[in-house]
């Protein structure tokens, strides 16, 4: 950059990059696929990192007609999972000269209020997070470029649908505990409307069913400690053999669940063994430590970045679900004498 320059110029990262003016034209454009190759790109977007280049968007989103703004909804703002998906998705989203607006939704249930005067006029797109698509029709992101995150592909009003391994990780805790002996479940089942949770409920009771001898009681708690420990405490206290494992939909159920355990005398994993589902930084700062399967927070925000970066190109978004992984701790142990 020649010296006394204030801001520098396409034609400093070009000469940064050693390639041409088009070439980081066609990169910081995200035009580059085909064109030229992976390591020119990363180069070139080194470069401009390095000299702090930033592109006049206001001219570029003038001859585009786009904002190169992004609404990314979620339920709220209670979780770190939550913030690790904001991150993956601005992560991408800056390197292809995109910003990302986070909007919680209240519970996650429409409608959501319109965070704009116009949200069609204010956006390019909207990748929306474990929620209800009927809560995006306030804000109009049903008639926007959308991705949906955690929700059914098959009644997803979404362009794309990105989606957590989630039946898998179920899969991995009920083979886990079946492999230490339980055969009597409580399933602390989260009480929010949503597919990811019927999931859960679902693919649990598919595989135990598979085993017999095997029985499973379900409650339905609001995902909060407090109502966890509500509903365990009675769960656990009913007439009949006590379960010996609680599968909790989510790490905050299982703080709930191991409070309500020691309440009743009981130790956990002695009497009772509990998992968990997300890996929160909770997991193990609880004492013992939960058996909880990982999600990727952050890539599966990277992963939901890139399929509307996908759409807005008319390409075809990458495939698959994200896989996860069981993380075993001293919270589940073979079961006690009855």
């Amino acid at each position: 950059m020649a010296r006394g320059s204030t801001r520098p110029t396409s034609r400093d990262v070009a000469q940064a990059a050693g390639v041409s003016q088009a070439a980081v034209s066609l990169v910081l454009g995200d035009k580059w696929r085909g064109r030229v190759s992976e390591t020119t790109a990363q180069r070139v977007r080194e470069a401009a990192r390095d000299l702090g280049y930033r592109p006049n968007l206001a001219a570029r989103n003038l001859r585009l007609g786009r904002t190169r703004t992004v609404l990314l909804v979620v339920p709220a703002l209670t979780t770190e999972f939550f913030a690790g998906v904001y991150t993956g998705a601005a992560r991408v989203a800056a390197d292809h000269g995109f910003g990302v607006v986070l909007y919680p939704s209240p519970e996650g249930v429409g409608p959501a209020r319109d965070p704009f005067a116009s949200a069609q006029a204010a956006l390019d797109g909207v990748i929306a997070s474990s929620m209800a698509a009927d809560a995006l029709t306030a804000i109009r992101g049903d008639q926007l470029p959308l991705v949906m995150l955690d929700s059914d592909p098959a009644g997803s009003l979404g362009a794309a649908t990105v989606n957590l391994d989630i039946s898998d990780g179920v899969r991995q805790v009920a083979e886990h505990l079946l492999s230490l002996g339980h055969r009597r479940f409580l399933h602390l089942a989260a009480d929010v409307p949503s597919w990811t949770f019927e999931v859960r409920a679902r693919e649990l009771a598919s595989r135990l069913s598979e085993v017999p001898g095997t029985s499973v009681r379900t409650t339905r708690a609001p995902i909060s400690i407090e109502g966890a420990v509500t509903a365990t405490e009675a769960a656990l206290s009913l007439p009949g053999p006590r379960p010996t494992a609680v599968v909790c939909d989510d790490d905050k159920l299982a703080a709930g669940a191991y409070k309500a355990i020691r309440r009743l005398g009981l130790r956990v994993p002695d009497d009772v063994s509990v998992t968990g589902l997300d890996d929160l930084a909770l997991a193990t700062a609880i004492d013992p430590e939960l058996t909880t399967v990982r999600l990727d927070a952050e890539l599966f925000g990277e992963r939901g970045m890139r399929a509307l970066l996908a759409v807005l190109e008319g390409r075809a978004p990458e495939g698959g679900d994200i896989p996860v992984q069981l993380v075993v701790r001293g919270s589940t142990a073979p079961p006690g004498l009855p």
